[in-house]
C-alpha cells in the first residue's frame, strides 16, 4: 500500500480543508512542534482505511474523529496497492442529540490513468471508479482484499503508530505468524493442492497401464558396465594396498602415543613437584600453641583463687546467723513502740465515751417522761373536744326553742330557755387539741433523737473498749517475744555485718564467673591453636602422600616448619632433575609423530588417486568404497537385464504420482505452509539482524527460536537475551531493523496484494544519540534510494529532518492545523 493523496476536513485538529499530496514523495518527513498534529496525519490514513486509530484504544471511538465543536469530519485517501489505485472515503457526523455516527464510507478502484488532482474539480463519487464497498460494514472485507492486511498487521508493518513501534517485535509467536500468513497470501496453495491431486490421479492411471506390459528392463549399455567393472577392480587394489599399510600405521601410531604418554607423565610429575610449597604462616603455628597453653594455665589459677575466696565468704555469712530473724526482732521493737503510743489515747477515748453515754441515757429518760405527759394532755384535749361538740349541738337546738315549748329531744315542756353562750365551745376545744398534739409530737421526736444519740454513743463505747483490749493483748505478746533480746542498736549492727558479707560474696561470685569465662576462652584458644597445628600437619602429610611415588625423605615430626622446608628442598631438586630430561622426550614425540604423518600421507595419496575422500579410518573408507563399487556393479548388471523403455516410463509416472501425492499431502497437513513461514521468518530475521548490526555498531544480532525473538550481545561475550530486556533506545533500533526488513524482503515474497510498498515510522527519534541517529538516517536514505518503496518518518529532531528531501511541516494555530510541503 502506497498513499498518494490525503484530504481532511473537520478531522481532529484539522478543522479546515487540508490536502497532502504524496505522489512523488518517495522519502518524506512529517515535522513540526509537539502536539501540532503530525501523528494525526497517520491517524487519518488508518481511519480512512479501517475506521479506527491506534491512539483511540481498542474501541472505535468515532467521537475522537471530530474537531472540537465540529459536527462533521471527512477523510479521503487515494492509495496504490499491487498496481491498482484506490480511493477510500469516510464521513462522520454528530446529530442533534450529540451522538456521533458514520454517515458514509466507501472504497472504489479508480480507472487506469486517473489523475488524483481531478478530485478538486468536484467530481461525483460515481466518477471515481468501480465501487468495492458502499457501507462501513462492507469496508472491512474490501480494504482487506485491496491492501492485503487487516488493521492489526497494517499498524505493525506499514504505518507504525507512536507508542506501538515495537508491537511486531514484542508480538506473541501466533500473532506474528498470522501477520506473515497474510503477507504471503497462502490461500493460493489450496489451489495448488487441488491441481496436485488431479495430476497424481492422471500419473497413477498411466502407471497402471504401463505396469501391465513392464518387463523390468533398463537402458544401461556395455560401456557403463565396463566402467563399473574397472572401478570395482581399482577399489579391490586400493583395499589391498591400504590393508597392507595398516600394520605400519598402527606401529607408528603406537610409538607416537607411547612417546606422548611418557612426556605427559613427565609434565605431570613436574606439575606435582612444582606445587610443593609450605602454606603461609606455618612457622607461627607452634608458637601460637605454646602461648595459648600458658594463657590457659594462668586463667585456671585465677579461677581457683576466686573460688576459694567465695567459699570462705559463704562460711562467714552462714556463721553470722539468720538475717530474717534479726529483721523480725527489729520489727517487733518498732511495733511495740508504736502500739504503746496508741494505747493511752485509746484509754482516754473509752472514758470519754462512757461519760457521754451516761449523759445521753439520762437525757433519754427525761425525754420519755415529757412524752408521756404530752400524751396524757392530748387525751384530755380529746375528751374536751367531744364535750364541746355535744354542747354546741344543744346550743343549736336551743336557738329554736321558746319558753313553754316542748323539747324536741325529750318532748317535755321547757319552762324557761337558757341564754345562748357568746361563742362556740368546739373551736376552743380544737385549738387546745392541736396544741396538745403538737406538744406530743415534739416530745416523741425528742425521744427518738435522744435514743439515737444514746445508741451511737454506746456503739462508740463498745468499739473503743474492743480496740483497747486488742492493744493490751498485742503489747503483752510483744513483751513476751522481746524478753531477753538484745537492744535494737545491737541488732542493727548485726544486720550491717550481714549486708557487708553478702556484698562481698556477690563480688566474689562475679569474679568467679568472669574467671571461668576467661578460662573457657583461653581453653578455646588452645584448642584452636592445636587444631591449626594438626591442620598444618595434615596438609604436610597430604602433600607428602602425593609425592609417595617419588620416594620423599622421612619427616621431622617435632617441627612442622622444618618438615616443610626439608620436603620443599627435596621437591625442587627432583623437579630440576626431571626438567633436564624433558628436552629428550619432546624430541622423541616429534620424531614419532613425523613417522605417523608420513604413513598417513602415503595412505591418503592412495585414497586420492583412487577417487576416495580421505578419512580417519582409511581401511574402513577403502572397504566402504569397494562395497559401494561392487554394489553398483551388481545393480548395473541387474538393471541391464531388466532395461527397457517401459521401465523408464513406469519410473517416470511413479515419480510424478509420488511427487504430486506428497505435495498434496504436505499442503493438506499445512506442512508446506509451516515450512514457507519458517523460511520467511528466517529471511526476515536475517535481514533484520544485518540492519541491527549496522544500527548498533556491531553490538547486536537478531535471532529467533520457536517463534520468539532474541538478541545476541557481542559486547557481553555473545550473551543471548530476550528482546524485552532491551532499553528504550535499543528497542527502537531492533524494532526499526525489523520494520525495515519487513519492507525490504517480505514484499517480494507475498503472493497477494499485500506488498509492503511503503513504511511510515511515527517515532520521535529523540531517544537516540548522535551516532545512532546518523546510522538510522543513513539506513533510511539507502532504503529510499532504491526507488521501489515509499519511506516516511514522523520526527521533531532537526538533525534527522534536514537529511530528508521532502518535508511536510505541520503547524497549528487557535483555529486549525495546517500542512505545508517544503524541500524538493
Amino acid at each position: 500500500m502506497r498513499p498518494m493523496r490525503l484530504d481532511l476536513a473537520g478531522f481532529t485538529v484539522f478543522r479546515e480543508d487540508t490536502t497532502i499530496d504524496f505522489t512523488d514523495a518517495d522519502f518524506f518527513a512529517l515535522v513540526g512542534p509537539t502536539g501540532s498534529g503530525k501523528s494525526t496525519v497517520l491517524d487519518a490514513i488508518c481511519f480512512a482505511l479501517y475506521g479506527t486509530v491506534p491512539r483511540w484504544g481498542g474501541t472505535r471511538g468515532l467521537a475522537n474523529a471530530l474537531a472540537p465543536s465540529a459536527t462533521e469530519a471527512r477523510v479521503r485517501l487515494v492509495f496504490e496497492s499491487a498496481g491498482d489505485r484506490y480511493v477510500a472515503t469516510r464521513v462522520v457526523r454528530r446529530d442533534g442529540r450529540g451522538n456521533v455516527k458514520t454517515a458514509g464510507a466507501g472504497l472504489q478502484v479508480m480507472p487506469a490513468g486517473f489523475d488524483p488532482t481531478k478530485l478538486d474539480t468536484g467530481l461525483s463519487p460515481d466518477d471515481l471508479g468501480e465501487v468495492l464497498a458502499g457501507t462501513a460494514a462492507e469496508m472491512d472485507g474490501a480494504v482487506l482484499a485491496a491492501v492485503g492486511l487487516p488493521y492489526e498487521q497494517f499498524t505493525s508493518c506499514v504505518v507504525l503508530p507512536q507508542g506501538q513501534f515495537a508491537d511486531f517485535l514484542h508480538a506473541r509467536p501466533a500473532t506474528r505468524q498470522q501477520i506473515l500468513v497474510n503477507l504471503l497470501g497462502l490461500g493460493v496453495y489450496e489451489q495448488v493442492r487441488e491441481r496436485a491431486t488431479a495430476r497424481a490421479a492422471q500419473a497413477e492411471a498411466k502407471f497402471e497401464a504401463v505396469d501391465q506390459a513392464l518387463a523390468g528392463l533398463s537402458d544401461v549399455d556395455d560401456a557403463a558396465l565396463a566402467d563399473a567393472s574397472a572401478r570395482a577392480d581399482r577399489m579391490r587394489e586400493l583395499t589391498r594396498a591400504v590393508t597392507d599399510a595398516g600394520p605400519e600405521l598402527e606401529a607408528a601410531g603406537a610409538a607416537a602415543r607411547e612417546a606422548g604418554a611418557a612426556l605427559a607423565v613427565l609434565d605431570t610429575d613436574l606439575a606435582v613437584l612444582g606445587a610443593v610449597r609450605a602454606p603461609d604462616g606455618t612457622a607461627e603455628v607452634a608458637r601460637a600453641v605454646a602461648a595459648a597453653r600458658t594463657g590457659a594455665d594462668e586463667a585456671a589459677t585465677v579461677v581457683t583463687q576466686a573460688e576459694e575466696r567465695e567459699e570462705k565468704l559463704r562460711g562467714e555469712l552462714a556463721a553470722a546467723g539468720d538475717e530474717s530473724a534479726l529483721r523480725m526482732l527489729l520489727k517487733a521493737y518498732a511495733d511495740r513502740k508504736r502500739l504503746a503510743g496508741e494505747a493511752e489515747p485509746v484509754r482516754a477515748a473509752v472514758a470519754a465515751a462512757h461519760d457521754e453515754h451516761e449523759v445521753a441515757s439520762t437525757a433519754l429518760v427525761a425525754a420519755r417522761a415529757t412524752a408521756e405527759r404530752a400524751e396524757a394532755e392530748l387525751e384530755v384535749a380529746f375528751r374536751a373536744h367531744e364535750e364541746a361538740k355535744a354542747t354546741d349541738q344543744a346550743v343549736a337546738l336551743r336557738a329554736h326553742l321558746r319558753d313553754g315549748a316542748p323539747c324536741p329531744v325529750c318532748e317535755q315542756s321547757v319552762t324557761r330557755v337558757p341564754a345562748l353562750p357568746p361563742g362556740s365551745a368546739v373551736a376552743a376545744a380544737v385549738a387546745a387539741g392541736k396544741a396538745a398534739r403538737a406538744a406530743s409530737e415534739a416530745a416523741k421526736a425528742a425521744v427518738r433523737e435522744r435514743d439515737g444519740a444514746a445508741r451511737e454513743l454506746e456503739r462508740v463505747l463498745v468499739a473503743a473498749r474492743a480496740r483497747q483490749e486488742q492493744l493490751d493483748v498485742r503489747l503483752a505478746e510483744l513483751d513476751g517475744q522481746l524478753t531477753g533480746v538484745a537492744e535494737p542498736v545491737a541488732l542493727r549492727r548485726e544486720l550491717d555485718e550481714h549486708a557487708r558479707l553478702r556484698r562481698a560474696l556477690e563480688e566474689s561470685a562475679a569474679a568467679v564467673r568472669a574467671g571461668r569465662d576467661a578460662a573457657r576462652r583461653a581453653r578455646a584458644e588452645v584448642d584452636a591453636a592445636e587444631e591449626r597445628l594438626r591442620t598444618a600437619w595434615r596438609a604436610f602429610d597430604a602433600s607428602r602422600d602425593e609425592l609417595a611415588r617419588f620416594g620423599p625423605p622421612a619427616a621431622d615430626r617435632e617441627d612442622v616448619a622444618v618438615a616443610w622446608a626439608a620436603l620443599t628442598g627435596w621437591a625442587d631438586s627432583e623437579a630440576k632433575r626431571r626438567r633436564d630430561d624433558r628436552a629428550g622426550r619432546v624430541a622423541a614425540v616429534a620424531e614419532a609423530e613425523a613417522r605417523v604423518a608420513a604413513v598417513e600421507e602415503r595412505v591418503a595419496g592412495l585414497l586420492t588417486a583412487a577417487g576416495v575422500p580421505a578419512a580417519e579410518d582409511p581401511v574402513r573408507a577403502a572397504a566402504v568404497a569397494l562395497e559401494r563399487a561392487e554394489a553398483e556393479l551388481r545393480e548395473l548388471v541387474r538393471r541391464r537385464e531388466r532395461a527397457s523403455e517401459l521401465r523408464e516410463q513406469r519410473s517416470g509416472y511413479e515419480r510424478q504420482a509420488q511427487v504430486a501425492r506428497a505435495l498434496a499431502g504436505h499442503l493438506r497437513a499445512n506442512n508446506f505452509e509451516r515450512w514457507l513461514l519458517a523460511e520467511a521468518l528466517d529471511l526476515l530475521v536475517e535481514g533484520a539482524s544485518r540492519i541491527l548490526r549496522e544500527l548498533s555498531g556491531d553490538q547486536y544480532d537478531l535471532v529467533h527460536d520457536k517463534g520468539e525473538f532474541f538478541v545476541v550481545d557481542h559486547h557481553d561475550a555473545g550473551l543471548r537475551r530476550g528482546v524485552r530486556t532491551l532499553s528504550g533506545g535499543e528497542t527502537f533500533q531492533a524494532s526499526l531493523a525489523l520494520a525495515l526488513a519487513l519492507s525490504e524482503q517480505l514484499a517480494g515474497m507475498s503472493t497477494t496484494a499485500a506488498s509492503l510498498e511503503s513504511i511510515v515510522l511515527d517515532e520521535g527519534f529523540g531517544t537516540l544519540d548522535a551516532a545512532t541517529l546518523d546510522t538510522v538516517a543513513a539506513t533510511l536514505e539507502n532504503l529510499a534510494a532504491r526507488g521501489d518503496r515509499m519511506v516516511g518518518v514522523v520526527t521533531h529532531v532537526p538533525a534527522l529532518a534536514e537529511r530528508i528531501p521532502v518535508r511536510f511541516e505541520v503547524r497549528k494555530d487557535a483555529r486549525s492545523a495546517r500542512v505545508e510541503r517544503t524541500g524538493r
